[in-house]
């Protein structure tokens, strides 16, 4: 592998550069991903609990103690109890938009390397087939040998470039389907925590 990788030239090096990066992030949306990950049925659960045993401080307090964007829009509608139920509404809807962004930051890099890699492969085989037209053109001379290693710097560029957007894709398309059920549940969650309320409000 490392042969192949110097036989492809110095457009190798941005193209691993790319891969890093792409992979830097990945590791990055991983994490974050896996952090915002919460068992938001029990969550929920004892939200209710906790609203119907103790009060909104209890339930707050509980939401403070959690990680994940399914607890930040909990705790933003019911630090607003006190205004009514119209601003608790207002409140999630406003945080969830906050928690949708934050998880999709940086899946923007990843694109991004999935774009560039084969560009820059496919930059390097348009150098590679020109120095093998030079080299034709120097030697005065269209035998395989004179050939061969421009052809085979500018193939390997194109392959490298292509293994990496590969790479990088599959991670991006796994986090946008992580992304996806995360949204989701959010706003699965945020309605029956708006319809808990309005119960509780319409019993007193």
């Amino acid at each position: 592998m490392v042969d192949y990788f110097n036989q492809g030239g110095a457009f190798m090096w941005p193209i691993l550069v790319a891969l890093v990066f792409g992979l830097a992030f990945s590791l990055e949306r991983l994490y974050s991903l896996i952090m915002s990950s919460i068992n938001s049925k029990k969550f929920f659960t004892d939200i209710e609990e906790a609203l119907t045993e103790t009060g909104v401080d209890a339930a707050v307090a509980l939401c403070e103690t959690t990680r994940g964007p399914v607890a930040e829009i909990f705790h933003a509608g019911l630090t607003r109890m006190h205004r009514g139920l119209p601003e608790v509404e207002k409140a999630i809807q406003n945080a969830g938009a906050v928690e949708m962004a934050f998880l999709e930051r940086n899946m923007i890099w990843l694109n991004a390397v999935v774009t560039i890699a084969p560009m820059l492969g496919f930059t390097g085989t348009v150098i590679g087939m020109i120095a093998a037209f030079d080299a034709i053109k120097a030697a005065n001379d269209i035998s395989p040998a004179v050939v061969a290693g421009g052809i085979s710097q500018a193939l390997l560029t194109t392959a490298f470039g292509l293994v990496v957007a590969m790479i990088i894709q599959m991670f991006q398309n796994f986090f946008v389907s992580r992304i996806d059920k995360l949204v989701l549940d959010m706003e699965e969650q945020s309605v029956r925590l708006v319809d808990h309320l309005y119960e509780v409000e319409s019993k007193k």
